[in-house]
């Protein structure tokens, strides 16, 4: 099992998103895998968790510093 670091910080909604799902469709991810990506978009968030539940990935937290957004999800 690895863990892939990606940031986003510096895209807007709806970027974040789209970047992450381009990233699960090139298959550079494997089963058990854990993604953990970091982003400034303020509706970061919402949208991970969103995605997360469209494509059955697993959450496994997701959290705010107060400047940037934090999200682990098992693929």
């Amino acid at each position: 099992m690895a863990k892939i670091q990606l940031d986003y910080r510096g895209l807007k909604c709806p970027l974040p998103t789209l970047k992450i799902n381009q990233f699960a469709l090139s298959n550079q991810a494997k089963p058990g895998d854990i993604v953990e990506i970091v982003a400034d978009c303020p509706t970061f968030e919402a949208d991970i968790k969103k995605w997360c539940s469209t494509t059955k990935k697993m959450l496994i937290k997701c959290y705010n510093d107060g400047k940037n957004k934090t999200a682990q999800i098992q693929f």
